[in-house]
């Protein structure tokens, strides 16, 4: 074989690998992360249960018999829009593992109507539904989205939902994206109810420090364990026992080793023993804490 024939068959099998390598890492994207080893006692705080496939009951009984097969007995399955809450709160009927959380995420917050008030009202008389959420501010996608609604109208839906959360005497669960102090201001010129939850924690050590001391509580999700994430680690670090919990956010936010691939609420140790890690506690005793956190702040059965 002459010198010339060589160098193209060594170029074609070169582009041969790098296909083989992007088919694997596409691959790799779609496949769900191996059972992590189980750690009882957790709740997670905050998954999309419809977007994670669990359209109907026998989806759902699926979804949660998965993760309580590694210790995640109870979730709060989350609503962004009006179809979504509707779905939550069926979602929580079906099965005593679920509850739900409705509101209007902000990016939707100009669909807040005076019959989406209305209805999420009626949602909220429902003992399985148990925070108001997740609301708040995203200075985020206005920008990049024409669907998005603007920060002016976020910030008045975000104001409604504060007094809804009052009202009702539920937690307020937070979307915080870029949004730090406008998000804090409001908070403090409308008065907080009782219980402030902060959806996926993503600011710094001193929006943190500055949470904690208004009482809130703080809920890191996958997130935490990033390699890019050591702001955020110190951040974890610092929010006393009372004040954390843990999370999925799923399907998103899979911690690593498997950042991209698909999340459910079964993949949530992950996550928690990434906050024994950054908090220097034993895996067994920060799952007692996180799940006991998630069971006071949400007022959960323990069955």
């Amino acid at each position: 074989m002459s010198e010339t024939a060589e160098i193209a068959d060594a170029e074609a099998a070169g582009v041969a690998a790098t296909e083989s390598n992007k088919a694997a890492r596409k691959r790799r994207r779609r496949e769900p992360p191996p059972d992590p080893v189980p750690l009882p006692g957790l709740v997670d705080a905050h998954t999309h249960l419809a977007a994670c496939g669990g359209r109907d009951p026998e989806s759902v009984r699926a979804i949660l018999d998965h993760a309580e097969q590694v210790g995640v007995g109870q979730v709060i399955t989350v609503a962004d829009d009006m179809i979504d809450a509707r779905w939550a709160v069926e979602a929580a009927a079906w099965d005593h593992r679920a509850f739900a959380a409705v509101a209007l995420h902000p990016t939707h917050a100009g669909e807040l109507d005076d019959d989406a008030k209305a209805e999420l009202e009626r949602m909220l008389a429902d003992p399985r539904v148990v925070a108001v959420g997740e609301t708040g501010l995203d200075h985020y996608w206005p920008s990049r989205s024409d669907d998005c609604a603007a920060p002016d109208v976020q910030a008045e839906a975000f104001r409604w939902h504060i007094d809804l959360a009052k009202r009702t005497g539920k937690p307020l669960m937070i979307h915080n994206r870029e949004a730090d102090a406008d998000l804090l201001d409001i908070l403090a010129a409308e008065g907080a109810p009782e219980t402030v939850i902060m959806h996926c924690f993503s600011g710094d050590r001193n929006v943190a420090q500055e949470c904690v001391d208004r009482g809130y509580v703080l809920s890191f999700a996958g997130t935490v364990s990033f390699a890019n994430a050591a702001e955020l680690r110190v951040a974890a670090e610092i929010v006393p026992d009372e004040q954390v919990l843990v999370e999925t956010d799923a399907p998103f936010l899979t911690p690593h080793p498997y950042r991209g691939q698909p999340n459910q609420s079964y993949c949530l140790p992950y996550t928690a023993r990434a906050l024994a890690e950054v908090r220097g506690v034993d895996d067994a005793a920060m799952a007692r804490i996180l799940g006991a956190n998630a069971r006071r702040v949400y007022r959960l059965p323990l069955r």
